[in-house]
């Protein structure tokens, strides 16, 4: 089985390269620092199996380089690594049939089981690790919850905050953006949690994808 790891940052690269071949000796490791590396590398394997793809490259802009490895090698699972990649792009990434996504910021533990999830061909949905204050069960990393709401059960006004929080707003601008109270986004933002199975804004936004997200422009003022 072929992987390649697609990082500009060398040093964070050939880190996770090592993990990955002392971790997972049958895979054979490939490197790439930006897209055109990735495509090269593409042309010449065209028996590559898996792609740990960092959105944040040098030669493209958000999500392109993703839509440029769909379009030349279609049948190739793609897992994204998130360092700084703003949440509209990850969950781009993830409504286009992301295989999962990583954070760059997880524990070598989480980074390995969830790579063996995929090597053995299990579903792989996109997954964060523990979140601080919660216990991970029997030692395994955290997954997003099965979402049981909808996104229909959210009010307009629920709908708007979680627009924003998908674009990255912190709750000062999403007061400041809805003529709302901050104590009144926070009962907001609790309630959309809660409806989407969440406990953080990364698992509302791939809870959000899960459901097919589909937000128009925002509301009225009202709360």
């Amino acid at each position: 089985m072929k992987l390649l790891l697609v990082d500009p940052q060398a040093l964070y690269r050939e880190g996770l390269a090592l993990l990955i071949t002392r971790s997972f000796p049958e895979l054979e490791l490939l490197q790439a620092g930006d897209i055109a590396e990735a495509l090269a590398q593409l042309e010449r394997h065209s028996d590559l199996n898996l792609v740990l793809l960092d959105l944040e490259l040098p030669d493209v802009e958000g999500a392109q380089g993703w839509r440029r490895i769909r379009s030349r090698a279609p049948g190739v699972t793609v897992v994204i690594l998130s360092g700084d990649t703003p949440p509209e792009i990850l969950l781009e990434a993830i409504q286009a049939d992301a295989a999962g996504f990583i954070p760059k910021a997880a524990p070598a533990g989480f980074m390995q089981k969830t790579l063996r999830r995929i090597i053995d061909g299990g579903a792989c949905q996109p997954s964060t690790p523990p979140v601080p204050g919660l216990p991970a069960v029997d030692g395994e990393p955290e997954a997003v919850p099965a979402t049981t709401g909808s996104l229909a059960e959210l009010t307009p006004r629920q709908r708007d905050v979680l627009r924003l929080l998908i674009e990255g707003k912190t709750n000062k601008l999403i007061c400041r953006e809805l003529e709302l109270s901050e104590s009144t986004v926070k009962t907001h933002l609790a309630s959309i949690f809660r409806r989407l199975g969440a406990t953080s804004r990364t698992q509302a936004v791939v809870a959000a994808a899960r459901m097919g997200l589909r937000l128009g422009p925002a509301a009225g003022a009202a709360s």
